[in-house]
């Protein structure tokens, strides 16, 4: 925690009257930021200090805490509040939007340092919930620059936006009156990739890139790493959750293949018959699926067709199980003749990676797993509403993502604060304090 040296914490306040400051107090306290403050003090040497090092770096904390819109809000916060001022560190005088416009381009250089303190909190977190990372679910989401359009300009200065661009998502709608609506959604600005715990609900990884680049690619890159920085939550984790938007037979075929994930990932339909059956080669005719990988097979006296049931995963042998209609009592005239009558039917993944995937599409498992893909949706929803990305005055990439990293930081760091606190039922929430 960062610390200032030249008071004692709440030297005339008395704890009891703190109110809303206490989420302040709970953030500063178990921030893992001492390395960085170390950093930044170690630069300034003999300069000026007019405004600490740890007393701005506090103030940018208390801004996302009380989920200021801009630098201009928090001074007004600071000028008029006596007890914000001392919990950050501030004597006198406070400082002026051009001194946090320094500060932040002096952050900016030290992103490492704040990614290195991202990862602490994960590993602190794994270590205090039990089942951290075991299901994770990953998403990218759309981040507008304040910047209308890009730069022109030969001498681009702070006021525009040269690094964003255009992104567009296409969303198939529901079917009505046999055709298909798209929805198109573009954006100019950024895109955050984010992979989060599904049951707690808190990030593991981030990227934040130009809006244009592909999700499937950065997020594959973000497993990759993963799986360096924190390498027992890759052992740990068993599924991955995601929509449609990551659906390809690379990427299922990785997860699975080089980390042992299970995916489980909506799938786009496309065939332009959707209610074809296509047949499997070498299975003389009789067994078949569709596009939402249900396994169908035919009498072979009558062709009547029945949806043969999921019997499980074989993961010696790579395979789904399916078992036999008959078997579960219905009556098939052709049992006798078939050559599976009675039997079971394994289908290896390799037929199609996009639909046979380790834990069954027509299975309830596969839906019951799926449904915790909300959980980055939500993640995503708390980021807009309580951490102020719906309003922000951010342009540029690389103050975009030490705005991210600052937010999810803080929001690991209330998790944790709260954990410790014994109070597990607030870990999610910023606004609420005991």
């Amino acid at each position: 925690m960062a610390i200032v040296p030249q008071r004692t914490l709440f030297q005339h306040i008395q704890i009891e009257e703190l109110g809303d400051l206490k989420r302040l107090v709970l953030v500063i306290e178990n921030m893992p930021d001492e390395n960085l403050m170390k950093i930044l003090e170690k630069e300034r040497r003999t300069g000026r200090d007019d405004y600490p090092v740890r007393a701005m770096w506090n103030s940018i904390l208390a801004g996302v805490v009380f989920q200021h819109d801009s630098i201009a809000s928090l001074l007004r916060e600071l000028k008029r509040n006596g007890q914000l001022r001392t919990i950050c560190g501030f004597v006198g005088k406070t400082p002026n939007s051009y001194n946090y416009s320094r500060f932040f381009k002096t952050l900016i250089k030290h992103q490492e340092a704040l990614d290195s303190m991202f990862n602490l909190m994960v590993k602190k977190l794994q270590g205090a919930l039990p089942g951290f990372g075991e299901i994770l679910a990953g998403d990218g989401k759309a981040i507008q620059s304040y910047a209308n359009r890009r730069s022109k300009t030969v001498n681009p200065d702070g006021r525009c936006d040269i690094d964003a661009d255009t992104g567009v998502k296409r969303n198939l709608s529901k079917e009505k009156d046999e055709k298909t609506y798209v929805t198109i959604k573009s954006w100019f600005g950024y895109r955050m990739h984010l992979i989060v715990d599904a049951k707690y609900e808190l990030p593991v990884a981030y990227e934040v890139t130009k809006a244009s680049c592909s999700e499937q690619v950065v997020m594959s890159e973000m497993i990759a790493k993963l799986s360096k920085t924190h390498e027992s939550i890759t052992e740990k984790c068993h599924i991955f959750t995601a929509d449609k938007g990551y659906d390809s037979q690379k990427f299922n075929k990785s997860l699975y293949d080089e980390y042992g994930i299970k995916p489980v990932i909506d799938m786009t339909n496309q065939w332009k018959n959707k209610e074809e059956i296509r047949m499997f080669e070498n299975r003389h005719n009789i067994v078949g699926y569709n596009n939402k990988a249900q396994i169908f097979c035919y009498d072979p006296n009558t062709g009547e067709r029945r949806m043969m049931q999921y019997e499980g995963f074989e993961k010696d042998r790579s395979t789904l199980r399916y078992g036999c209609p008959a078997k579960s009592g219905a009556k098939c005239k052709g049992c006798n003749e078939c050559t599976y009558g009675n039997k079971s039917v394994r289908i290896s993944m390799d037929e199609d990676r996009r639909r046979f995937t380790p834990v069954a599409r027509s299975s309830y498992k596969w839906k019951r797993l799926y449904k915790k893909r909300t959980s980055v949706e939500r993640v995503n929803s708390r980021l807009d509403v309580s951490y102020g990305f719906e309003r922000h005055t951010i342009r540029g990439q690389k103050k975009m993502k030490l705005r991210v990293s600052i937010s999810l930081l803080i929001m690991l760091t209330v998790a944790y604060g709260h954990i410790k606190n014994e109070n597990p039922e607030l870990m999610r929430s910023l606004v609420r304090y005991g």
